[in-house]
Order: structure tokens, then C-alpha cells, then sequence
């Protein structure tokens, strides 16, 4: 198997990175910052409060101390998975936690349809086997459910993997659009853009998973 899964349209070298260590080593000390500035993260909870119902089931993916949910929303549920658990116990909005290596084990740990919604923020750069990923993303949606991938231009150098430092802003969102037509199961990607003026930018890609 490529780093990039079993049938992969990509070369392997897409998906090297500069440290090609374990990544429990990496992240086994708990970084309590956030990634994108104040401006683009009310960005995110915007977009998240105008595309996640209320009372809804939500997977936060790659998980960590904070969700950048809206507040004022309760959802049914809010599962985090993600690789250091201090960090996922100090998310106040997680109703459980599961920690993960996705590049070692691209597999989540929930049932068929589990979730109305998959969010990822700010790093699917990260992630070396992403369509096996994003099909497990489809698994565990319901029918109709949401995946929502968002981004931005910041990153851990070298942990992100080759292809995405080599890429612009534009050919990064049409990679995540791929990975989600590859995943199966997904509807048609749509580009999102929520840069605020004089901030860190903001994509995201979102697509639906196709009704039974």
C-alpha cells in the first residue's frame, strides 16, 4: 500500500514530509494554541453556525482543545478524535474523545452513519492516506450528512506533507476537492471561500453524502 492508500491516482512522494518520524512523537506533548487568528477563526464559527443544525451529531476530526463551535448551539453530540488526549480533555465542547494516528491507522472508530456531520479544521495537510480517510468520513456519515473540510495558509512545516507546501491556494482547494470525490459516497465538492479582510485567510471544501 502507497502512503496515499490502495488505488491511489497519486505518487507516493506526494505525501512525504520533511519529518517522516512517528507522529505520536510529534504530538505527544499538548499544544494549547490555536492555528488561524482571532478574525478568521469567528470566520469558522460562522460558517459552522450557518452549515450545522442544531441538535445535530458532529465528528470534530483531528480534534483538539478547542472546536471553534458556536456557542450558543447544542448539538447531540460532539465526538473528537485526534492524537494527544490532554488536549481532547481540555475541549469543553467534546461529549467523547477518541485518540488516533490517522496515517497509521486511516480507520474511525464509530458506526455506520454515526454522524450529520464531519468537520476538519486546519489540518488535512497533515494527513498522508486521505482518501482512506475521507471514505471512512463517509462511512460514518448518515445519509444527507455534511463533511466539511476548512483551511488555511499556516501548518507545521514539517509534518505537512510535500504536495501541499508545493501547491497555491487554489490547487490546495481543488487536492481537498479530490480527496472527497475519491472518498465515494460524497456528492459534488463545494468551494467555500471566508477569508476576512486583513486576517489569515479561510477556505473550506464541503460535500454530502449521497441519500441511500
Amino acid at each position: 500500500m502507497t502512503p496515499a492508500g490502495s488505488g491511489s491516482p497519486f505518487p507516493p512522494h506526494f505525501f512525504q514530509r520533511e519529518d517522516a518520524s512517528a507522529d505520536r512523537f510529534f504530538y505527544e506533548s499538548p499544544r494549547l494554541v490555536t492555528h488561524i487568528d482571532d478574525a478568521t477563526i469567528e470566520a469558522l464559527t460562522g460558517l459552522y453556525r450557518e452549515t450545522l443544525p442544531p441538535s445535530s451529531r458532529v465528528l470534530d476530526l483531528m480534534s483538539s482543545w478547542v472546536s471553534h463551535l458556536p456557542p450558543e448551539v447544542e448539538y447531540a453530540r460532539v465526538a473528537g478524535l485526534g492524537m494527544n488526549a490532554d488536549e481532547l480533555r481540555a475541549n469543553p465542547r467534546l461529549t467523547d474523545r477518541a485518540v488516533r494516528d490517522l496515517n497509521a491507522e486511516p480507520t474511525l472508530p464509530y458506526e455506520d452513519g454515526s454522524f450529520d456531520a464531519v468537520v476538519c479544521a486546519v489540518s488535512v495537510q497533515y494527513l498522508t492516506r486521505p482518501i482512506e480517510v475521507f471514505a471512512e468520513v463517509s462511512r460514518v456519515l448518515a445519509p444527507g450528512g455534511l463533511c466539511l473540510v476548512s483551511f488555511s495558509h499556516r501548518m507545521f512545516p514539517t509534518k505537512a506533507i510535500a504536495i501541499w507546501k508545493a501547491l497555491g491556494v487554489e490547487d490546495r482547494v481543488r487536492l481537498v476537492a479530490t480527496y472527497l470525490a475519491l472518498a465515494g459516497g460524497l456528492g459534488e465538492p463545494l468551494v467555500i471561500d471566508r477569508s476576512p479582510a486583513g486576517a489569515d485567510p479561510l477556505w473550506a471544501v464541503a460535500a454530502q453524502r449521497a441519500g441511500d
